[in-house]
């Protein structure tokens, strides 16, 4: 059974930083691309990053780049993402998410499992 655990969500004020973290079971982390999704009230889910098993190819979307970095430690079966300058339009549930192969892709429906989600709330 695959199971995929985030932890790390909070509130925060603008401009401040929080880690997220999944941590994946039931799954062979071997050649399985993690991304980082999330959906605010009202909107639909979007893709925030992504990251292949090697972690040389990583995705993001353009408002999370260069504030946000998605990383992975295979040996943990476990994927961060470090978002820093956090905005209030970055509230969200923020989900991770796994698909077989090597491909990051950023829509969802190429993604196969699905944690349960983590509330980021960042106040003004």
């Amino acid at each position: 059974q695959v199971q995929l655990v985030e932890s790390g969500g909070g509130l925060v004020q603008a401009g401040g930083s929080l880690r997220l973290s999944c941590a994946a079971s039931g799954v062979s982390f071997y050649n399985t691309v993690m991304a980082w999704f999330r959906q605010a009230p009202g909107k639909e889910r979007e893709f925030v990053a992504g990251i292949n098993w090697s972690g040389r190819s990583t995705h993001y979307v353009d408002s999370a780049k260069g504030r946000f970095t998605i990383s992975r430690d295979n040996a943990k079966n476990t994927v961060y993402l470090q978002m820093n300058s956090l905005k209030p339009e970055d509230t969200a549930v923020y989900y991770c998410a796994a698909r077989g192969g090597d491909n990051v892709y950023n829509t969802r429906r190429q993604y196969e499992y699905w944690g349960q989600g983590t509330q980021v709330t960042v106040s003004s």
